[in-house]
């Protein structure tokens, strides 16, 4: 049984005049740790309930359901301020209405464990385990955070989350330093800023349905419309893109596009998001043709490797392996498998693998594709 942590005295700040005050003393060089907690249940947009700031031993719960937080984060966006966060992909995507670029700079503990040797994904409750040799409770983990008042438990807990967050610095920074992986930190902090942060949906979501791969690219860029479709109206709606219309059901309605009104009412029952205006609204993009445009914008969906592809695959995994074992590092974190299956399907680097992952990476895996020159050139494209 785990014993209850006493965490040390957090302010309570429910007013704008409180948190400026408490953000401006930050000098150059400051290190503030940052949590969030959030509820995305109902809803698109990820909705803040609370912030756990931690700067000097001083800590600070913040209540955005009490006031308008405004600008009054500006500070961590300075460059001579490092936030350090764990896991930071859905935190960084909560706080864009405030932090539209994400922190300055960013320092996600996680991200340092795994290069650091601790292996890819590792909890904060681990880290501080590992690390500070305490043992959290996570018994506020599924907690109502948007409540008030906040209870004991879940004010200890939310503090907690933001303690140990500087001893974790301090030891993760020297064992980067130590491994010369200090750079690789920082590049991958860097993108996971840019890729979180992103407010536009995604140009080309219909080379996630790679059940359409073997589709004329006339349906495939039906299908693309009808997803961006469902990213606008998501967004407009604040309502869970599946809510609207599930990937089978996307895909359904494109390959084979409703002939009148009822038919899609039909298809689509049970589509909770999915009103009497919206189905109208598909209906209709579904009616209109395909133009040369729409095709030529569409990117074709990759297949599933196959023969030689599925071979060169094979061959880069293990490549990937040794290398990962030579490096220290996980191989998800080197490479995914995700990445190696677009590079040997298109040829193409992907741009996940750029920066240093290019560096070590292409010159080993640009000679396994099934047509390594044809593979060599267009890498570079």
């Amino acid at each position: 049984m785990t014993l209850p942590i006493q965490p040390p005295k957090a302010d309570w700040i429910d007013q704008r005049d409180k948190l400026e005050p408490w953000l401006a003393e930050l000098s150059a060089g400051s290190v503030v740790g940052l949590d969030t907690e959030f509820m995305r249940r109902n809803t698109f947009y990820p909705q803040l309930a609370l912030l756990q700031l931690g700067w000097q031993e001083r800590y600070a719960l913040v209540d955005p359901l009490a006031f308008d937080i405004g600008n009054a984060l500006a500070p961590l966006k300075r460059n001579d301020v490092v936030t350090l966060m764990h896991s930071a992909s859905e935190d960084l995507e909560t706080l864009v209405p405030w932090l539209p670029e994400g922190p300055g700079v960013l320092f996600d503990t996680q991200i340092a464990a795994a290069f650091a040797g601790m292996g890819l994904g590792i909890s904060y409750r681990a880290l501080v385990a590992e690390m500070a040799g305490v043992e959290l409770d996570k018994g506020e983990t599924r907690s109502d955070w948007m409540q008030r008042p906040l209870t004991a438990s879940q004010s200890a807990y939310a503090t907690l989350d933001v303690v140990y967050l500087h001893t974790i610095h301090q030891q993760l920074t020297e064992r980067l330093a130590q491994r010369d992986r200090t750079a690789w930190h920082a590049e991958d902090c860097e993108r996971l800023k840019r890729k979180s942060c992103r407010r536009e949906g995604d140009p080309q979501p219909q080379v996630a349905l790679r059940g359409a791969a073997e589709w004329p690219r006339e349906q495939q860029a039906l299908l693309r419309r009808l997803l961006m479709w469902r990213d606008i109206a998501a967004r407009r709606l604040d309502r869970p893109r599946p809510w609207l219309i599930e990937d089978a059901l996307a895909l359904s309605l494109a390959q084979q596009p409703p002939k009148y009104l009822g038919e899609l009412e039909q298809r689509s029952s049970g589509q909770r998001a999915l009103r009497s205006a919206q189905r109208e609204e598909v209906f209709e993009l579904l009616s209109q043709p395909v133009t040369d445009d729409e095709i030529a914008d569409t990117d074709p969906i990759p297949p599933h490797p196959q023969g030689a592809a599925k071979q060169a695959l094979s061959a880069m995994k293990q490549r990937v392996d040794n290398l990962a074992v030579e490096l220290d590092l996980p191989p998800g974190l080197l490479c995914s498998r995700k990445s190696l299956e677009e590079y040997v399907v298109t040829a193409i680097w992907p741009e996940a693998l750029e920066g240093w992952r290019r560096a070590v990476l292409h010159d080993r895996l640009a000679s396994l594709l099934p047509d390594a020159g044809l593979g060599a050139t267009q890498a570079h494209c």
